[in-house]
């Protein structure tokens, strides 16, 4: 277990646990080293061995003769070479981002990327880009190496690591790629925390023999003990008692991650989180898209850390946002627990561009808030799961603009009018009120295609396409311009019938609008054909545009849907849905903040994101 000076040979035991060979970090000096780069060294000299089993590395490696060692109580280190320097500078990056014993844990929620990438040489890369976006911990993902080979890798990915470092070495029960026999990788895992990293993950069910290792004490890491179900959330109780199995085993951090079939399951790992408080630092987090909320408000959930991408493609669990939008759009840092929450409520919301264009005007008028996506399969029961006084107010988008008017204690009269609520605002005593912004952001837009302002509708027959909460907003607005004629075109022409009768227009069948037999002078899409990623889809043949002078869509991603490039080349005037959609947050902001909204930011940042895409 020591280095046998006498035999001028390293020694080695197995005898440990796991079979893990010895590892000793030990002070020595050479007065004649063999291994030519190091040859000028003729100081005392820090070096650390460790050997490990592993399908790559044999059980009883052979040392290389080094020559005449003896021992050093090394007061100083002072080396006389160029070769030297960058030696000590190495050594004390190594201790200054693997130590955990100066990693406050007490500290706001931390921004953490896994490193995925099957190289060293790629992890080596993929740690400096995760700094550069934002990232201030790292997870060193060890099973997602090919050919590891634990005593030359990890002590060099360590190395390269500029901020603390998470080793993890998830077994493919626990939804890992490690395959390796159970003692070796513990073995790898108390390896590193025998090197003093600042965290060694260790899944719950094998926590007992992991700690059989007695790792503990020997140096400054801490422990996180995880529990991970990529299947389902469970129930709250249930979190309860996995994490109070986790202190009892000895965990230093507990981290729950399941998988969200529905948003309000989000609520279940939130209560868990709280419910730790005072026991000791806590990560929970709901995995897949419905459970993205949990991440992007990590600080405000209470969780000691959340995990960002690299890019889209190199997520390490499902549902996570990229590094660069955490720490950008959604000013991870800059979170609370008292921090305001805004969303937009939506089946699919992946595509919206509301938290860009929203989160860049709370960002640009100095206030309070985070804007999220919600993925929200049933309206009704997510407002009840997070009745919270933070959770402040909300767009709501397809389908669920008629069910949030029933969910109101208060209405607007224009939105009560319409049928449809598409923002939703927390009141004094907890309860919501209902507006509608879409009616006037569409009709504007569509007057300024005319070429007029107030009154450009006036005598002119509109058609629209679809009968839901957009459909509802377009034709009241059109018919409180003044237009001679509003017609509802609906695959379903019951529904187009009913929401005729509600409003006190003409219905149709969409098969007549394509047929050419149903003409107007506007043509409004507000459906969501052709919205990405369908977006090789038109709700009409061109060859029915002609009828028409102006065609506007409600789609404004992309930006130029199909439905315009066929309608612009039919020689009619179009307009995209971004003017709309600028305009409909502009006024949902104004409701949620009280403030003005900063418009060309707004329109600014939407611009951006669709770029980005």
């Amino acid at each position: 277990r020591i280095l046998n000076m006498r035999a001028r040979r390293p020694c080695f035991s197995d005898s440990t646990p796991g079979s893990m060979a010895a590892l000793t970090c030990t002070r020595v000096f050479s007065s004649r080293i063999e291994n030519k780069r190091f040859k000028l060294l003729r100081r005392p000299v820090p070096v650390v061995l460790a050997l490990v089993s592993s399908p790559t590395v044999p059980r009883r490696t052979q040392a290389v003769p080094v020559g005449s060692l003896g021992c050093s109580s090394l007061p100083s280190l002072r080396l006389n070479s160029s070769v030297g320097q960058r030696a000590s500078m190495r050594m004390r990056a190594i201790s200054r981002v693997s130590d955990g014993a100066d990693f406050d844990m007490t500290a706001d929620c931390l921004l953490c990327t896994s490193v995925t990438a099957q190289t060293t040489h790629g992890m080596e890369r993929e740690m400096a880009e995760a700094v550069e976006a934002g990232a201030q911990i790292i997870e060193l993902r060890l099973d997602f190496l090919a050919n590891l080979n634990p005593a030359r890798d990890l002590p060099k990915l360590v190395a390269a690591c500029p901020v603390p470092a998470i080793v993890t070495f998830r077994p493919k029960w626990e939804g890992g790629h490690c395959e390796w026999p159970e003692d070796e990788r513990l073995a790898v895992l108390a390896m590193a925390a025998s090197m003093g990293v600042a965290f060694v993950d260790i899944e719950l069910k094998a926590a007992d023999k992991f700690f059989a290792l007695r790792v503990r004490g020997r140096s400054p890491t801490k422990f996180i003990v995880s529990s991970h179900d990529f299947e389902k959330t469970l129930p709250t109780e249930e979190l309860l008692g996995i994490a109070t199995r986790g202190w009892e085993v000895g965990a230093d951090v507990v981290k729950i991650a399941n998988m969200a079939q529905d948003i309000t399951e989000v609520r279940n790992v939130y209560d868990m989180i709280q419910a730790q408080e005072g026991k000791g630092p806590c990560i929970g987090l709901s995995m897949s898209e419905c459970g993205q909320m949990s991440r992007i408000l990590a600080p405000k959930f209470g969780s000691m850390l959340t995990f960002g991408a690299l890019s889209q493609g190199k997520e390490s669990a499902p549902g996570q946002p990229s590094l660069s939008s955490l720490a950008g759009m959604y000013r991870l840092g800059q979170q609370t627990r008292d921090t305001p929450v805004f969303g937009v409520i939506g089946n699919p919301v992946a595509h919206s561009r509301s938290p860009a264009l929203h989160n860049a005007a709370l960002a640009a008028t100095s206030s309070e808030g985070c804007y999220v996506p919600l993925l929200v399969h049933h309206l009704e029961p997510f407002l009840r799961a997070f009745d919270m006084p933070t959770f402040q107010g909300y767009s709501v988008t397809i389908p669920h603009k008629e069910a949030a008017l029933r969910c109101c204690k208060e209405v607007d009269p224009v939105a009560a009018r319409i049928g449809a609520v598409n923002t939703l605002v927390r009141q004094p005593d907890g309860s919501l009120k209902g507006y509608n912004t879409d009616w006037l952001a569409a009709i504007e837009a569509i007057e300024q295609g005319l070429g007029g302002g107030e009154g450009a509708l006036a005598g002119r027959r509109v058609v629209v396409l679809g009968a839901g909460g957009a459909g509802r907003a377009l034709a009241f607005g059109a018919l409180a311009r003044g237009a001679a004629s509003v017609v509802i075109a609906n695959r379903s022409l019951d529904r187009a019938q009913a929401l005729a009768e509600a409003v006190g227009c003409e219905a149709a069948a969409l098969e007549e609008v394509a047929a050419g037999k149903v003409r107007g002078d506007v043509l409004a899409n507000t459906t969501a054909v052709g919205m990405h990623p369908h977006d090789n889809a038109s709700p009409v043949p061109a060859e029915a545009l002609p009828a028409f002078s102006l065609v506007f869509d409600a789609v404004y991603t992309p930006l130029e849907t199909v439905l315009l490039k066929e309608a612009a080349a039919a020689g009619c005037v179009v307009v995209s849905g971004l003017e709309m959609f600028v305009g409909q947050a502009a006024a949902q902001f104004k409701l949620f903040t009280g403030k003005e909204a900063p418009l060309d930011v707004m329109r600014q940042s939407v611009l951006d994101s669709i770029k980005e895409q």
